[in-house]
């Protein structure tokens, strides 16, 4: 049942204060759920929980939840993502009772007497509104696992290391049975017990399976994480998982896995398609662009032909994995390019490395917008993985150059989502910049400097306006503040490059 008007204009009343006191209730809340339910751990990242990364993502759903109560279709991506992460974890019906019971506890321990039975109630009718949704969301996508709805023991039968960073992982499932198929770019949720945690704590991550789906065995390919730190509170924990996988883990030993899940990944039908394909990667983020290389260069028709550009910033020649693969790839289908950014090494170490090997951070500037990146075809579609700061500029970039927003997927890792606001700056540029290039360029040419600076500023203020609003947390109204106050400057810029009539 839906919520009453009554309970909808609590809940919108309330977006103020959770955007003041939403980590602080989220924080109360895993505190207290963890501590009276320690099983729970084995579903909730440790390391985030140091950190606070967890405590500050779920402020900005609950945030973002809240501020969208009357126009719910806007977290419809948001949605999809939850879902698949929390099947991966064999999430069920019952375990969203004791999030409701925690989480409306918080509430209460952190606003005291402002938190009302009446803002209680509202709550509660809108947690479940949610829950139901995801709760059948996640029911389907069980149904479409062929009975595979719970943990499966894997054998890993090889241990394969790829570079100084990345460890790759072959799976064999020890009932001997068939393997699902899946599509490249999804990932399976692994269980182990993490030895340094002690008492036999299981913890689980989600990895990007980095080959071709179809074979006897599925492949995971782990970047060994020193630290997990967090900016914003100074702490930083090792990432539990990756590290028991690289140290402890070894050929013949058994973990648990899940089915294959993940909104981000190539469809049947752009495997098949002819039209170009760019796939932008940092880091780890470069393995199911991996997944995806080798399905579409193995197994489609058009493998010969399709333009396809691999573009990949690594930290270094040793830590770059896949290279040689990926090498071996491009000489055996010429209509395969390949680019690398070396982020953190010296010029002399990419020119050993070869023409395609450029030192700095990954820019798309550097390349040429219609031989490398394919802009001049519409219908070319660009996948982006790897950490935030490199997705958003790779996304603003895309869009500057005028690349529809529909042609651009996106993969996140960790808890949380892709932050909003790049592309409402990037577009005001990427239209500023076009209008100045049909009329020849400032004054002269009928376009008046303050106007594109002002109608940047206004696009680039929104866009950080939202970012900050999206975020949910208390950072975020900063940014709103900056955000929303730059676009008030580009305002005034436009009205006085009118008065001007420059």
């Amino acid at each position: 049942m839906g919520l009453t008007q009554p309970q909808t204009d609590i809940i919108k009343a309330t977006v103020p204060i959770l955007a003041e006191h939403g980590v602080s209730i989220t924080t109360e809340f895993y505190k207290n759920m963890l501590t009276e339910n320690p099983s729970l751990y084995k579903v909730f990242n440790i390391a985030n929980q140091v950190t606070g990364h967890q405590q500050r993502a779920l402020a900005g759903a609950v945030y973002a939840y809240a501020a969208n109560i009357e126009n719910l279709s806007v977290l419809g991506p948001a949605i999809e993502t939850i879902v698949h992460k929390h099947c991966s974890l064999y999430i069920q019906p019952a375990d969203y009772e004791i999030v409701a019971k925690y989480l409306l506890q918080a509430m209460k321990i952190v606003l005291g007497d402002a938190c009302t039975e009446a803002v209680l109630d509202a709550w509660g009718a809108a947690y479940w509104q949610l829950a139901d949704v995801l709760i059948a969301h996640e029911r389907a996508l069980y149904q479409s696992t062929d009975g595979w709805t719970d943990w499966r023991d894997f054998r890993i039968v090889r241990k394969v290391v790829e570079s100084t960073e990345i460890t790759s992982f072959y799976l064999e499932p020890v009932d001997g049975g068939k393997l699902p198929t899946y599509n490249p770019g999804q990932y399976i949720s692994v269980q182990i017990e993490v030895p340094s945690l002690g008492g036999g704590q299981m913890q689980a991550r989600q990895y990007s399976l980095s080959d071709v789906p179809g074979k006897s065995h599925y492949r995971i390919s782990v970047k060994r994480d020193l630290w997990v730190d967090s900016s914003s509170t100074g702490k930083a924990s090792p990432g539990h998982v990756s590290n028991a996988l690289h140290d402890t883990k070894n050929e013949g030993d058994v973990i648990r896995v899940s089915h294959p899940f993940g909104e981000f990944f190539l469809s049947a039908d752009e495997q098949q398609a002819s039209t170009p394909l760019v796939l932008l990667s940092a880091g780890v983020g470069l393995t199911p662009m991996v997944s995806m290389l080798n399905t579409i260069t193995s197994t489609t028709p058009t493998s010969k032909k399709r333009k396809v550009h691999f573009i990949h910033c690594a930290r270094s020649l040793a830590s770059l994995a896949f290279k040689p693969h990926v090498s071996n790839i491009a000489k055996k289908y010429p209509n395969v390019a390949t680019t690398y950014f070396l982020s953190n090494s010296p010029a002399s170490e990419a020119k050993t490395a070869g023409s395609n090997t450029r030192t700095g951070r990954m820019s798309l500037s550097a390349l040429d917008a219609r031989k490398d990146l394919y802009i001049d075809t519409p219908e070319t579609k660009y996948f982006i993985c790897g950490p935030s700061g490199f997705m958003k500029d790779m996304e603003a970039a895309l869009l500057e150059l005028g690349v529809a927003q529909g042609n651009i997927k996106m993969e996140l890792f960790g808890t949380g989502g892709i932050p909003a606001g790049a592309a409402g700056a990037a577009a005001a540029r990427a239209a500023a910049k076009k209008k100045q290039a049909a009329t020849g360029g400032g004054a002269a040419g009928g376009v008046c400097p303050l106007h594109v600076a002002g109608f940047a500023a206004v696009g680039a203020g929104v866009g950080l306006g939202l970012y900050g609003k999206g975020n949910g947390v208390v950072e975020g109204r900063w940014w709103q503040a900056v955000g929303f106050g730059a676009a008030a400057v580009g305002v005034l810029a436009v009205v006085w490059g009118t008065l001007r009539r420059c």
